[in-house]
């Protein structure tokens, strides 16, 4: 299924869906497995580290157990679930859109899930996994896009995010040409977009992720300067984190998943949001259309909602809950500082990852993902 076809399908989607039925009404027993697409580091059970682990207890309470097959961007989690045979996908805001558009998805009964009322209100109706009033989904996690950077090269963290997109010596005196990544995605355009927001105010960018012909091109001429800074292109968190120790990589937007884990090992990482802001991203358990094992794939979604899991993981992960009460009820390792720290305040300044499209809000006519998908293609290929 091409991009194209996708991003057609969303706006007739999103403009003109009807109402849809939740497909189960009850629960059954388990069928013995859940089959899950999900980012690195949003399911562990104890193998990189022992302290984390929310799917044994799960799977010796239920029966049903949790295959992960991991996904490094949104454009690899649609193209998995367009395959099929999977349950679930952790699935961020520029992917769950087109899930849905594509049929891919189907709606959940909320009903089914009893936690659903622990939910962060400001997430229960977001507008990448409800649609027309219809849930798609359950909220997982949220958090910032940071600026991961070597606090040895950097003694005082970085304001600007121009230390990744334009040459210049950084203050171990050397240029930062071939020390810094960028990600490996086509919505990495919206990072430039919003550095232009600051930087080149007459574009008149609203949003990063609706942009009319020109203020699309100049996002491109941003990133076509950094291309000739990147070393590489990043989409593998643990690759991406093998750079900053072995390869002599200083700066890169980054998750705090890899973040909190260099900073475990005792190496010289830290991040920071600068003075631009940030994009971001709020995932959403999605469940596949042909869910083969949709019991199991309910047990798994109120599982999720667990406010031990949801503290456990806002921890290892350094994102924020879709549980609040997870930062503070004391059952699991996060704490109402915790939460604070990485951004539970922040909720309306970070732009979450959506899908563009061409019928824009901001203005009327803007660039479409499926050109977002080839034209950074072309980036990234020196064009």
């Amino acid at each position: 299924m091409t991009a194209r076809f996708l991003m057609t399908a969303a706006i007739s989607a999103i403009v003109a869906a009807q109402p849809v039925v939740a497909q189960m009404t009850t629960i059954g027993a388990g069928e013995g497995q859940v089959d899950i697409v999900a980012w690195p580091g949003y399911i562990e059970r104890g193998e990189t580290d022992p302290n984390f682990n929310w799917v044994t207890k799960f799977e010796e309470a239920t029966g049903c157990k949790v295959n992960v097959k991991t996904a490094n961007t949104s454009d690899e989690m649609v193209a998995l679930m367009n395959e099929g045979g999977f349950d679930l996908v952790t699935a961020s805001g520029d992917a769950s859109l087109r899930l849905i558009a594509g049929k891919r998805v189907q709606p959940v009964n909320t009903d089914l899930i009893p936690s659903w009322s622990t939910v962060d209100e400001r997430l229960k109706n977001a507008p990448w996994h409800t649609v027309d009033g219809v849930h798609y989904g359950t909220p997982y996690m949220w958090g910032p896009n940071v600026l991961m950077y070597n606090t040895e090269v950097f003694p005082e963290a970085p304001t600007s995010w121009n230390v990744v997109f334009e040459e210049m010596t950084l203050p171990d005196g050397k240029s930062n040409s071939g020390r810094v990544q960028a990600y490996d995605g086509p919505i990495h355009i919206a990072d430039a977009a919003q550095y232009l927001m600051t930087h080149k105010p007459e574009l008149g960018i609203t949003s990063p992720y609706e942009l009319n012909a020109d203020q699309y091109a100049a996002a491109l001429d941003l990133l076509r300067t950094q291309r000739t800074l990147v070393g590489r292109y990043w989409h593998d968190a643990f690759i991406q984190m093998d750079d900053f120790k072995n390869e002599g990589v200083v700066a890169s937007g980054s998750w705090p998943f890899q973040v909190n884990i260099l900073k475990s090992e005792g190496l010289p990482i830290a991040s920071v949001i600068p003075a631009e802001g940030a994009t971001g991203w709020a995932d959403t358990t999605m469940m596949h259309v042909d869910a083969a094992h949709p019991n199991c794939a309910y047990m798994w979604m109120e599982h999720t909602l667990s406010s031990n899991l949801q503290s456990d993981l806002s921890v290892w992960f350094g994102a924020v809950p879709s549980v609040p009460a997870a930062c503070s009820d004391g059952r699991g390792m996060q704490t109402q500082e915790g939460c604070d720290a990485n951004g539970l305040a922040d909720f309306e300044k970070i732009r979450f990852w959506t899908t563009p499209v061409s019928k824009c809000e901001s203005q009327g006519e803007c660039v479409p993902y499926y050109r977002w998908v080839s034209d950074y293609i072309g980036v990234i290929g020196g064009r």
